[in-house]
């Protein structure tokens, strides 16, 4: 009997691994995914307008949420990221709304401590989402999109592959962000059909290049042009119908 008891104790330990396994860990696992309630979709004319602009070191990303016309009392942010050994990493937030449309944070791609920074290398990719809450904290709007950080390239491109924006020449130590902003300030001519996706510089210059978007229109900061093919600078995008 003796001889037989490490191997008795050996599946008596994988029984019991087993059982933590499917009643307790798989079960915390599967109420984590259930635990946020379904929420309607929010219509597009009452999407604000988010973007994530790098700054020159590629270390910092300036969050601006804008035009904000959701009845909501609060607001949760995340970003998530990858860094360069697969590991995601995380920066959220939650900002107290009291009437506010429009709302900016500088995010560190990295962590700080006593004054020391710590930033993390190789981000290329990750997602922003934003989770509206009314005043008991009940979830009532949300929205996510995915985000590119590149340097040292011509070409710009959306995570979903559907956006293009293929500059003249490669610029020296600039970054750029390439992403959907949910929604716009200000109402293109027409029904927006495809984005509208950003294009954010970690520098005030000029970037022409050409789109892959046939019939697109590009918000200057003032108004809607009609673009070509070519556009004579980086900014936000949208193909509208009439």
């Amino acid at each position: 009997m003796k001889k037989f008891l490490p191997a008795i104790l050996f599946l008596l330990g994988v029984a019991v691994f087993a059982g933590v396994y499917f009643f307790v860990i798989r079960k915390d696992s599967s109420t984590e995914l259930e635990s946020e309630e379904p929420v309607a979709e929010i219509p597009f004319e009452k999407r604000p307008m988010a973007s994530l602009t790098p700054t020159k070191d590629g270390h910092w990303l300036k969050m601006v949420i804008d035009g904000i016309k959701i009845d909501a009392v609060s607001l949760d942010y995340e970003l998530l990221y990858k860094v360069a050994d697969g590991r995601t990493q995380g920066v959220p937030g939650s900002i107290k709304l009291t009437g506010m449309t429009k709302i900016e944070r500088e995010l560190l791609l990295g962590s700080e401590s006593s004054g020391k920074f710590r930033y993390d290398e190789g981000v290329e990719e990750g997602t922003l989402t934003l989770r509206f809450r009314n005043d008991k904290g009940k979830l009532v709007g949300k929205l996510s999109t995915n985000f590119h950080l590149q340097s040292g390239t011509t070409e710009l491109t959306s995570i979903d592959g559907k956006f293009i924006y293929t500059l003249s020449s490669i610029p020296k130590s600039v970054h750029f962000v390439t992403m959907e902003t949910f929604g716009v300030t200000t109402a293109p001519n027409g029904t927006v059909s495809v984005g509208p996706y950003g294009v954010f510089a970690s520098d005030t210059s000029k970037y022409p290049g050409e789109i892959n978007l046939a019939n697109a229109q590009r918000w200057t900061g003032t108004k809607w042009e009609v673009v070509s093919k070519l556009s004579s600078d980086v900014g936000i995008f949208v193909v509208a119908s009439e």
